[in-house]
């Protein structure tokens, strides 16, 4: 039997960021021109509303999105088409993307990796378009995706929204 040896080596353009770097990665599920911001399964962290967090004294009480979670670095999809308003550093959501859907209605997608966003202002979007990678910035308490719906400025609760369009969540 011949051992395993494992050699390290860089990867010409890498950044860290394996799950961003696959060309083919699968798309989320889908209902007509909306689908999950994530791919496959994942953790539910804090809903809509008022939900304090034990050992966050900067943590709002009153959440105004949807936390969830599959790991650092998880690709994190737009779920609905638009045009890209914000990709970058965005006030306590750290490294963020919203997209502007018309009709007042903004998606917005916090705590992303930095260096890992792979939008730009004013690009049109597509559900299932990949935005970044799922991370820990901004006024995080753990790599999660913030998950946020705003109507004409005013944060709405994801679940029911989601779920009208045939796409509960947890």
């Amino acid at each position: 039997m011949t051992p395993l040896i494992a050699i390290p080596f860089a990867v010409a353009g890498s950044t860290g960021t394996a799950a961003l770097s696959e060309p083919d990665v699968a798309a989320p599920v889908a209902n007509g021109e909306w689908g999950y911001p994530l791919t496959g399964g994942y953790s539910k962290g804090r809903g809509f509303g008022y939900n304090p967090v034990v050992g966050c004294s900067y943590c709002s009480t009153n959440h105004q999105g949807y936390d969830m979670a599959q790991g650092c670095g998880s690709t994190i999809f737009a779920a609905g088409p638009g045009v890209v308003i914000t990709a970058g550093a965005f006030y306590g959501w750290g490294n963020t993307v919203r997209i502007d859907h018309g009709g007042g209605l903004v998606t917005l997608y916090g705590h992303m990796q930095w260096d890992s966003i792979r939008v730009s202002a004013g690009q049109p979007v597509t559900a299932g378009t990949p935005l970044g990678a799922e991370g820990n910035t901004g006024k995080s308490f753990g790599c999660h995706l913030h998950y946020e719906i705003q109507q004409d400025g005013s944060a709405i609760d994801p679940q029911p929204f989601m779920a009208a369009l045939g796409l509960p969540l947890k």
